[in-house]
């Protein structure tokens, strides 16, 4: 039986959301995706002119996933401050995992953390402010934010 789905999210775009009660701790997806590494997903970000955000998750080996390619219904969670999941590399793999329980309907949401290279200016900013709505929200899609 499906535990999730993809639909119009009131928070952005498209959003990932349960279509069954969900506990705590529960082990819900795989990021999935072609993997590669930075400098290959940078050179193809450049050369498709993609704009604003992509479907890449960083790796802690240094590697990405680029879930644009290959990808499944994970490249759909949309950011939260408060986020109500994680992701947990295991070996190779990358999982999303709730971190509180879920009522069926609620949409999924992990927290980005993104990491810009750019200098963080008010136009840097905008491009990556959170309108998660959620309680605590930072405003910001970014990890540290200044």
């Amino acid at each position: 039986m499906r535990r999730v789905t993809v639909r119009r999210s009131p928070v952005h775009g498209k959003g990932v959301f349960a279509l069954r009660p969900l506990a705590a701790g529960e082990r819900v997806l795989e990021y999935k995706g072609e993997r590669m590494n930075w400098r290959e997903a940078v050179r193809r970000h450049q050369r498709y002119g993609i704009e604003g955000h992509t479907f890449l998750f960083g790796l802690s080996d240094g590697r990405v996933i680029d879930g644009s390619r290959g990808g499944n219904s994970a490249r759909w969670l949309n950011h939260a401050c408060n986020a109500n999941c994680e992701t947990v590399e295991d070996g190779e793999r990358v999982f999303i995992e709730t971190t509180t329980d879920i009522a069926a309907g609620e949409e999924l949401f992990i927290e980005y953390r993104l990491v810009v290279d750019e200098e963080i200016d008010d136009a840097t900013r905008q491009q990556y402010a959170c309108h998660c709505g959620r309680a605590g929200c930072r405003a910001s899609m970014l990890g540290d934010v200044v």
